[in-house]
């Protein structure tokens, strides 16, 4: 019995490392950076999306959701922290939605089957991927106003290299896949 028990421990420990480590690059990716308005470009939806990948749904899920809780304490994970504020006041700023939808592209992401179709694969991504934009469109639309235009301000300017992060991620799925196979 102690056995079984010393074994559930160090899984949860090894876990609680891999989470750690997800945040942390996740972290480091929303640094990476190309400055647009009003929201930055990063290459947290490549990260999101090879967590989800590499670690599975759920410690997926719990990987970006501990990314946000890191971001709402205060810790500046998020890009443009702190320069722009750190915390709860800035995660309730412009890119909310964009952070939500990381938890369901993450999700996804790590709940689809893939294999070696590159284009069934890459829509599966694409799909993902859009969730970010829907929840963050929608907070934006709400936090800015319906009257401007959303979609020129917080998707457009992004698609392009969203698709290119995107064919990335689906050119290297079986070598991400590998590493799901190690957790």
């Amino acid at each position: 019995m102690e056995f079984v028990k010393s074994i559930r421990q160090t899984k949860l420990i090894k876990y609680i490392f891999i989470a750690l480590m997800g945040s942390i690059l996740l972290a480091i990716s929303s640094k990476i950076k190309i400055p647009f308005y009003p929201v930055p470009m990063t290459m947290q939806t490549f990260v999101v999306l090879f967590i989800g990948i590499a670690f599975g749904w759920k410690l997926g899920v719990a990987t970006i959701s501990l990314y946000l809780f890191e971001g709402i304490i205060g810790l500046p994970v998020f890009a443009d922290t702190p320069e722009k504020g750190i915390g709860l006041t800035y995660f309730m700023g412009s890119t909310m939605g964009y952070l939500i939808g990381f938890i369901i592209a993450g999700y996804l992401a790590g709940k689809f089957e893939y294999g070696n179709n590159l284009i069934k694969n890459f829509i599966k991504l694409t799909f993902a991927t859009s969730f970010i934009y829907v929840f963050g469109l929608m907070w934006l639309g709400s936090l800015i106003g319906w009257d401007k235009p959303i979609f020129k301000l917080g998707a457009q300017p992004f698609l392009l290299a969203e698709l290119f992060k995107i064919l990335i991620v689906t050119l290297t799925i079986n070598h991400i896949k590998k590493l799901k196979k190690l957790i």
